[in-house]
């Protein structure tokens, strides 16, 4: 039998270091144009808290607001998303581990949404993040996911498992 291929669910620093790093817009346009396309295959999106994150007014701003599929962002209100991200945030709210910083960050970023959401929709969660169990000052995406049992991959894994290729054109 033949695995079912996985979906996947951005985070907001795939995008931006993306476009501050390895896939500049100017660098490497295909990268750009596989997430429409892999998005339209029903392979991958991410979420509209993430959206919000992205809204820095550079190019990849724009590029969300003008180039990327209105349904590549999902919205979040779903009671079914809220029900996990509550059981998250009360994991988060309890650790004694985590600093009060930490926790107040937790609750006003997309990281908690984004892994709620991906858990619900039996999703891959897609992170440059990495686990990071002393870390006190800030919750990573990574240990929220192996608490969760969110799978979670990286952005070069991910392109593996679609077959992404990127072809240089003279």
């Amino acid at each position: 039998m033949t695995p079912t291929p996985a979906n996947y669910a951005l985070d907001a620093n795939v995008f931006i270091q993306a476009h501050r790093r390895h896939y500049a817009f100017e660098l490497c346009p295909g990268f750009w144009d596989c997430i429409p396309r892999h998005h339209s295959a029903g392979r991958l999106l991410s979420i509209d808290k993430v959206r919000d994150e992205l809204r820095t007014g550079d190019m990849l701003d724009t590029w969300a607001k003008t180039t990327a599929p209105d349904t590549l962002f999902d919205t979040t209100a779903d009671p079914q998303i809220a029900s996990v991200f509550a059981d998250m945030m009360r994991w988060v709210q309890a650790s004694t581990h985590y600093l009060p910083q930490a926790k107040s960050e937790f609750a006003s970023v997309a990281d908690g949404w984004l892994a709620a959401y991906t858990k619900a929709k039996g999703y891959t969660l897609v992170t440059h993040e990495e686990p990071d169990p002393l870390s006190k000052k800030r919750v990573p995406l990574p240990t929220l996911c192996m608490q969760f049992g969110v799978p979670y991959t990286d952005t070069f894994m991910m392109l593996r498992s679609l077959g992404t290729r990127f072809v240089l054109q003279s």
